[in-house]
């Protein structure tokens, strides 16, 4: 039997054996109390990946994101962030509920904010206007096709906020694939932004986990969000042992998520009634518009999956293809095939 090619997301990477081992090996101890060496570990590494002062172990990119936004503003404030962006739509309504703020959500250009727009949108100190407390920017950005926000829209984007002393938290989950892309350290992109948060359990492939780094005052008090919200492990060293792994392995080999995705995109834009945008395939996301094959994203994810191929569908016309770790040439060439049997079908 031909394997399932599961190209739903990133989020479904398997944990390599030496993670396993790893994990098995972990010296633990009470991370409440802070006395889990490998968390410890994992949270200096991470600080120093990033170019921050320190870093902490969360259970997962929106509690990431929505402890920072906590730890970052007040209930009643407003926040700036891109309209498409992971905070916003998929986190379910958190920065609401958890945070107590709202959103003035901005247009972007293949997820990509203008700085001038930014500005633009900051509140004038006015009694009958929340206070701009916060901007958020994604890289990648998820539903623009996994798009890398240039280096000196952040640089302007990040002066922008610091003449008005307003922080900027940068949602960094696929961070490493922007590093990538862009061929600098992590730490190049992430000094345009007060804090950020990263995962470690997409294309890093650990199987739990991201990180938030900051500033060491910044980390002291998102502490007491995590705890609020239940981020509070015990033996977490187990888990955070799969992160090290990730951390010193995993990254390197990015490169090669990215050259399959372009392969995928390449051979899928072919296909006659299928458009991708391919300025948008910059790392390994490929988004495609299949109105043309007359049927919607439900209908061909279900056609997809006959064949042995697994996405994510829906009720209109676009699809995401992910590739990651465990995805091979042959498994991209295959469903390229795949596709064109479904796009000839009557």
């Amino acid at each position: 039997m031909e394997k399932l090619i599961d190209l739903r997301s990133d989020t479904v990477t398997l944990p390599t054996q030496e993670m396993r081992e790893a994990m098995y090996r972990a010296e633990v101890g009470d991370d409440v109390y802070g006395e889990d060496p490998t968390v410890k570990k994992l949270e200096e590494m991470a600080a120093e990946i990033t170019g921050k002062e320190a870093a902490m172990f969360v259970t997962s990119g929106t509690q990431g994101n929505q402890v920072s936004i906590m730890t970052h503003t007040h209930p009643g404030d407003e926040i700036i962030l891109e309209e498409k962006s992971h905070i916003f739509t998929y986190e379910v309504g958190g920065i609401g509920y958890l945070a107590g703020v709202q959103a003035r959500t901005l247009p972007g250009k293949k997820g990509v904010m203008d700085p001038s727009e930014i500005e633009a949108a900051i509140r004038e100190d006015d009694i009958h206007f929340p206070k701009t407390s916060l901007i958020c920017v994604e890289n990648t950005h998820n539903r623009a096709g996994g798009t890398v926000i240039p280096l000196d829209v952040l640089k302007r984007t990040y002066e922008i906020a610091q003449n008005h002393g307003i922080p900027v938290h940068m949602d960094g989950a696929r961070i490493f694939n922007a590093a990538t892309y862009l061929g600098v350290p992590v730490k190049e992109i992430a000094k345009y932004a007060d804090s950020v948060m990263f995962c470690l359990s997409k294309g890093l492939c650990a199987p739990v986990g991201s990180i938030v780094a900051g500033s060491k005052e910044f980390i002291k008090r998102a502490r007491k969000f995590r705890k609020m919200l239940g981020g509070g492990l015990r033996q977490a060293g187990i888990l955070a042992a799969a992160g090290i792994v990730a951390l010193e392995k995993m990254a390197g080999r990015l490169k090669e998520d990215h050259e399959n995705a372009r392969l995928l995109a390449e051979g899928l834009n072919a296909i006659p009634g299928i458009f991708i945008d391919m300025e948008t395939v910059q790392t390994n996301i490929v988004i495609c518009d299949i109105s043309g094959l007359k049927i919607n994203a439900s209908e061909f994810a279900k056609r997809l999956f006959k064949k042995g191929i697994k996405i994510n569908g829906g009720s209109g016309y676009l699809v995401r293809f992910v590739t990651h770790y465990g995805i091979e040439k042959d498994d991209i060439l295959r469903t390229i095939k795949a596709v064109k049997e479904v796009a000839e079908e009557k």
